[in-house]
């Protein structure tokens, strides 16, 4: 995804929030006109309050609003409950929208901040950080949102679960864990799973300063790379090649490149894919992904004899850049330039009598 299609991603992100924000006016508005606006506010039932003395109330309808300290209605009563947050000009309220009660957000005047299409609005906080969790109707997407409920990133998430300091996000293949420390969500680790040449592969990143487009660019590539480097047609493994987002193809080399004796060689699974901050020489950051992939590979012997065997080996493949629209991966490559082949057996030796001196009578 380039700059230009994240640009628009997000702002369809927060075109929905605000369409979804009209959609719920309209039909608060609808219903509250289909209310006589010339009765009077009868207080049933005093509910909840806030620090600055205004509090939920619950008239005759069973529908609850806000009154201030001096029992003015700042909040006309027209929602199914209200939840007064750490927020003094926000509460989470609910709403039956179409039959459903529907959570959302309003401000001390009755505004809507948050559209009410959530199941549920869940505050988690910490000494660091105070959040919001709100999950949609459908079940099939959720909103981290701050303490000032704005969207604290430019997605919304498959999943999201909070527990001990720390934040774990889903999208797609991907598991993205947070820290809540200094008032911000700082990356700590991430977990992606891929599928290349019928098998799975799950990609362990543990390193700083990469965000979730650039972890799913290396999940990707990686699977790229592995194809590539099994490829035996050129045609195929240089479009394989093309595909990926690399600096210089001369950096890519397929598995034991030059090894003549190798007829064929076939995946059989991948492991310990694992991403790393490396040592960079330039400006921008660099990072490793080291990898083992368990080979079967067909060859001939010396007696031009077909033999198989197989072995595991690891190839490293390294990214470079600072944002979505820079990275790259600049090399791929296996460590070994040939298979593990086993040991030529011993020459036997032709069988001796030994020596004997002259018999002496």
């Amino acid at each position: 995804m380039n700059k230009h299609t994240r640009l628009i991603v997000s702002l369809l992100f927060i075109g929905i929030i605000v369409l979804a924000v009209a959609i719920t006016r309209f039909y608060s508005r609808t219903e509250k006109s289909a209310v006589s606006s010339g009765s009077q506010t009868v207080i049933e039932k005093r509910l909840n309050f806030d620090s600055y003395g205004n509090r939920a109330f619950q008239n005759s309808d069973g529908l609850v609003g806000i009154i201030d300290g001096n029992d003015r209605v700042i909040v006309s009563p027209e929602w199914q409950s209200i939840k007064f947050t750490n927020n003094k000009d926000r509460c989470i309220a609910s709403k039956r929208i179409r039959g459903n009660e529907l959570f959302g957000c309003i401000d001390y005047e009755g505004n809507i901040v948050v559209p009410f299409v959530y199941s549920k609005i869940d505050l988690k906080s910490s000494a660091e950080r105070v959040f919001y969790i709100a999950d949609t109707a459908d079940k099939k997407s959720s909103v981290v949102y701050n303490s000032d409920f704005t969207p604290c990133f430019s997605r919304a998430w498959d999943s999201c679960e909070y527990e001990n300091g720390e934040l774990t996000v889903t999208a797609g293949s991907g598991t993205y864990t947070y820290i809540v420390k200094n008032s911000v969500f700082i990356f700590k680790k991430a977990t992606v799973n891929g599928n290349v040449l019928d098998l799975p592969y799950t990609v362990e990143v543990n390193a700083s300063g990469l965000t979730v487009p650039m972890i799913e660019k290396i999940s990707k590539n990686v699977g790229k790379y592995i194809e590539f480097a099994y490829q035996r047609d050129e045609q195929a493994a240089e479009k394989l090649l093309s595909e990926m987002d690399i600096s210089s193809k001369t950096d890519f080399s397929v598995l034991f490149p030059n090894e003549k004796k190798v007829t064929s060689k076939k995946l059989l699974g991948l492991s310990d894919i694992t991403v790393t901050s490396a040592p960079s020489s330039g400006k921008l950051p660099q990072y490793m992904v080291t990898l083992k992939a368990l080979t079967g590979i067909t060859y001939k012997n010396e007696e031009n004899k077909p033999k198989r065997l197989k072995g595991e080996y690891e190839a490293v493949i390294m990214f470079t850049g600072t944002s979505e629209d820079d990275f790259k991966a600049v090399s791929g490559s296996f460590l070994k330039d040939k298979p593990d082949y086993p040991a030529p057996a011993p020459e036997s030796q032709p069988d001796t009598q030994p020596e004997t001196g002259p018999q002496i009578n």
